[in-house]
């Protein structure tokens, strides 16, 4: 009785290390959460100006504006996501460090996307909403 429940037991654990992976990265896409669009500080009507172009090296450079009412803390551009051949990036605010207040609280904003060579457009989200949707032309 022991020997049988044994052998059980192990041709059990040899049929289940020879089972196939053959979905494990739809597996772990699927474990993934998604992903929570941040907090937009703005309104509307709080930005504008949205731009992109392109510089000799290749890479992207992002300007736009917006509006802070508090000169504590100043509009800033955040780390951009690409994915293939687009890019997002989003505003957000951060404390104001630079010891003056923006004209008339409306901060420039402008950041560079290093090694975006291959990127054509590039989304300007705030939260959920989506701000600007920029063509770039791919460089020659």
């Amino acid at each position: 009785m022991r020997r049988s429940l044994l052998a059980m037991g192990v041709a059990g654990l040899v049929a289940s290390c020879g089972q196939s992976s053959d979905n494990v990265p739809a597996k772990q896409a699927a474990a993934q959460p998604k992903k929570k669009p941040a907090y937009c500080f703005f309104k509307d009507e709080e930005t504008k100006g949205w731009k992109a172009s392109r510089d000799k090296q290749g890479n992207i450079t992002v300007k736009g504006k917006a509006h802070v009412k508090d000169p504590r803390y100043k509009a800033v551009l955040g780390t951009p996501t690409i994915s293939g051949t687009s890019a997002q990036i989003a505003p957000s605010i951060s404390q104001n460090d630079t010891g003056y207040a923006a004209l008339e609280d409306w901060w420039e904003l402008n950041a560079t996307i290093p090694n975006s060579a291959a990127i054509t457009s590039v989304t300007v989200d705030c939260g959920a909403k989506t701000l600007a949707d920029l063509k770039v032309p791919a460089k020659d």
